[in-house]
């Protein structure tokens, strides 16, 4: 049985409302700063595996607190970035409620094909990289811990429990499943298991830890 650990990013300047910035350069906001700094003091001790990121800098932000604290490097993981599903270009300048009649009308119209512009992905792109990831989990270490995103975990639960990916009633579903799934930034969940069969335990006690910082 092989321990993995996933954290989601502090809360970035986007989570706050901010404007739409290309995806992968979206920092922390002061708030997530400090959510990334207390996080480290309750992990450093508890997880001794390497330390794996996706290139977005919000995570990488986050995942430098704990490596400052542990004395480790981390290494960039070519399958942990976030789902990118509308081109930055084309939400340019828009807060968060301003963007969210978008992505709506994005995951209602089901559209596994659909690329909403040159830097987005799609979906039937995303579930691949998850899928490839899936296959690669029995190699990694033990005990690593990954800092990635919500949308990137909430699709490799809904792979994990078996549910299919291939039709626009799937992605519908999957987007229920997402939105409803405990995500807040810094979120941690730990998963044990091996190989296709892995146990999800979600760290509420961390989660009230950061909700009150």
């Amino acid at each position: 049985m092989a321990r993995l650990t996933f954290v989601r990013h502090g809360e970035s300047v986007a989570n706050a409302g901010g404007q739409t910035l290309p995806h992968a350069t979206i920092p922390l906001s002061a708030r997530g700063h400090a959510q990334a700094d207390w996080l480290a003091t309750q992990l450093a001790e508890a997880i001794a595996g390497p330390v794996l990121v996706s290139h977005f800098d919000r995570a990488r932000a986050t995942a430098q607190a704990f490596c400052a604290l542990t004395g480790r490097d981390a290494q960039v993981h070519p399958l942990l970035h976030e789902f990118s599903a509308i081109d930055p270009a084309r939400i340019a300048g828009l807060t968060g409620e301003q963007r969210r009649p978008l992505t709506e009308a994005y995951w209602t119209r089901g559209d596994r094909d659909a690329r909403m512009g040159d830097e987005a992905d799609t979906f039937a792109e995303f579930v691949a990289r998850i899928d490839a990831f899936l296959d690669a989990m029995p190699t990694l270490d033990d005990d690593s811990v990954l800092f990635g995103h919500g949308i990137w975990f909430g699709l490799l639960a809904w792979r994990l429990m078996g549910f299919a990916a291939d039709a626009p009633d799937d992605m519908r579903a999957f987007r229920q499943f997402q939105v409803a799934l405990p995500m807040p930034n810094c979120a941690v969940y730990e998963l044990t298991g091996s190989g296709r069969h892995w146990h999800l335990h979600y760290r509420a006690d961390l989660a009230r830890g950061i909700a009150a910082l």
